[in-house]
């Protein structure tokens, strides 16, 4: 099959690969560098510092710093400075915050895919409610889907993880595991309460680095610690891998509609069962009874985690296989791309999920151009 011309357009906020946090970057990567090894010629917008088998774009020297004033203008000038160039290629997958509202200026030619990694809030319906009809959005989960029936998709594809880089392990230690954000929405404090309530010992990889994870680990985490927790702040990715290994069970006690929860498929793929409140897109991920347990209560949570020696690692591990691999990512992705940049016109997604269809690519194409990178900071003002 012909190979496609692809721009990858990253978030500004974090170079691809992230060296430690960073959901969204770490499956860019892993969906760039599996394009590549299909065949597509495939150009990667994103921060400083990124590093990829793919041509890489980087306007900015630097990652913006969060919540600096000018951050919002360096935002649209990485994505511009990649939508400039939207002629060179046959399809642009997007997965910035800005992008969609330039990809919808260009009429299809070429069409632009936008990943929706974030949960629904009042401004991204009303943003999306825009551009539906002009991108093309693709979900990452069908309870997404299901809870925005207002706009248009181009399919669902589940994030994948390389699970060659998650070690299997059939023999657990006696402790539990959290792995994310110091947040309300993500339990952290409810994580400790349940290691607590079931006296077992807990392993945590956390990120702190705003003031608002500050503010809510000093109100809410640190009153219910005991003292002998080993926190990790955002610990390379062999650590927190070998934390998730080696576990119990990874608590994921989240208070929110999370749109995926990579930290479930990497815990899972590393035989590790996981107990998750049934929010959002964790009855799709994790298999009551098989997988992990769904629980609404720290009691319940507790109980849990006294049950997960009964469940079957090697079952987690053959579920992520089949449904959360890079695979099947990037072969749904394929599908998605291969349908809109070969039909010339906008056509209706009809099928159902795109998560799982498709293959590999071959066969030669012209390259972009490539003094991108020259040619964008030319066009700076700086």
């Amino acid at each position: 099959m012909e190979a496609l011309r692809i721009a990858v357009i990253a978030p500004v906020w974090l170079p691809v690969p992230p060296p430690g946090y960073g959901g969204i970057e770490r499956v860019v990567s892993l969906l760039v560098e599996e394009l590549v090894a299909r065949g597509h010629d495939v150009t990667l917008f994103a921060a400083g510092g990124s590093r990829s088998s793919a041509r890489v774009v980087s306007v900015l020297e630097a990652p913006p710093v969060i919540g600096d004033p000018d951050a919002m203008a360096d935002e649209l000038f990485h994505t511009l400075s990649a939508y400039l160039h939207a002629d060179e290629f046959d399809v642009i997958h997007d997965h910035s915050g800005i992008g969609p509202a330039l990809g919808a200026m260009l009429g299809d030619r070429p069409p632009v895919v936008h990943t929706l990694h974030g949960p629904w809030t009042p401004l991204g319906r009303r943003f999306a409610g825009l551009v539906h009809d002009r991108v093309h959005l693709v979900a990452i989960s069908r309870a997404q889907v299901q809870a925005n029936g207002a706009v248009r998709y181009a399919g669902v594809v589940h994030n994948g993880v390389d699970l060659a880089q998650y070690p299997f392990c059939p023999d657990k230690d006696d402790y539990l595991a959290y792995v994310g954000r110091a947040s309300p929405e993500k339990g952290t404090h409810l994580a400790v309460e349940v290691a607590r309530a079931v006296d077992m010992p807990l392993k945590m990889a956390v990120k702190r680095m705003e003031e608002a994870e500050w503010e809510y680990w000093e109100k809410m985490v640190v009153p219910v610690l005991r003292g002998d927790e080993e926190i990790h702040e955002q610990p390379p990715h062999a650590l927190k891998w070998d934390i998730l290994a080696h576990a119990t069970a990874t608590l994921f006690p989240i208070d929110w509609p999370e749109p995926f929860g990579l930290v479930m498929a990497e815990s899972m793929a590393c035989g590790t069962p996981v107990i998750a409140r049934p929010m959002g897109s964790v009855p799709e991920v994790v298999v009551d009874g098989t997988t992990g347990f769904w629980c609404d209560t720290v009691d319940d949570m507790a109980a849990a985690a006294r049950r997960a020696p009964t469940l079957d690692p090697l079952a987690c591990r053959r579920w992520v296989e089949e449904r959360f691999s890079v695979t099947a990512m990037v072969s749904g992705y394929e599908r998605v791309y291969r349908r809109l940049a070969g039909s010339g016109t906008r056509r209706p997604y009809d099928d159902g999920f795109a998560s799982s269809a498709g293959g590999g690519a071959s066969g030669d194409r012209p390259s972009p151009v490539h003094s991108l990178t020259a040619s964008i900071r030319s066009r700076s003002l700086e």
